[in-house]
């Protein structure tokens, strides 16, 4: 009986140790410097030194102080509203890169509207965009009034994106902002393409 009673008491004791483990593992309590790149986590740390070097580029070339002025809400760094964090839903986007590397990129560069969504999957948020330069990941929970996205660009045709970590170039690490009422952007410090600062501007769709 004795000895019965300790099986009993082990597979307990397996039981609890394997539920933990499992809750551990759960994608939505997962926190995003475990799961980000240490090139992601670097850019995050350095996000404001972004903006800083963008903003400056910008800001010297012509027109591009006006430019800002025209929407100071989205192109302030500290304009950030706490709750009301994006919800799973349609979305339209609008990206703007600032800050042009190399001799022939420009200081600010406006997109066009396109559809973008928010989708959930086992309490687990996805942020996507549509269009020729596609942005997709994981949307990570970090304070009341940011949320840390990690994700991938996709090209073209291409059919699905590079999963994320296989490809630096294509990794994107950004903070999700609230900036007005149903109206949001997502900040992408030190993208590995033409640009010091990528702002993704997300209205309601």
């Amino acid at each position: 009986m004795r000895a019965a009673r300790f099986a009993m008491l082990g597979l307990a004791a397996a039981l609890v140790a394997t539920a933990a483990v499992a809750r551990s593992d759960d994608p939505r309590e997962v926190d995003w410097r475990k799961a980000a790149t240490a090139q992601d986590r670097a850019r995050l740390r350095n996000w404001r030194d972004a903006w800083i070097a963008a903003l400056a580029k910008v800001r010297a070339a012509p027109g591009g102080a006006s430019a800002l002025a025209a929407d100071a809400a989205l192109f302030d760094p500290d304009r950030v509203i706490q709750g009301a964090a994006l919800g799973p839903g349609a979305y339209r986007c609008r990206s703007y890169r600032l800050g042009g590397v190399g001799p022939a990129s420009r200081a600010l560069l406006a997109g066009g509207w396109r559809t973008c969504r928010v989708t959930e999957e086992d309490g687990v948020l996805r942020f996507a965009t549509d269009g020729d330069q596609r942005e997709s990941g994981t949307l990570y929970d970090s304070t009341d009034s940011r949320t840390v996205f990690l994700g991938t660009l996709a090209l073209g045709d291409e059919r699905r994106p590079t999963p994320y970590g296989r490809d630096l170039r294509r990794d994107m690490a950004g903070l999700v902002e609230r900036i007005g009422p149903d109206r949001w952007r997502l900040v992408l410090p030190f993208p590995g393409f033409q640009s010091t600062l990528d702002v993704v501007e997300i209205v309601r769709g």
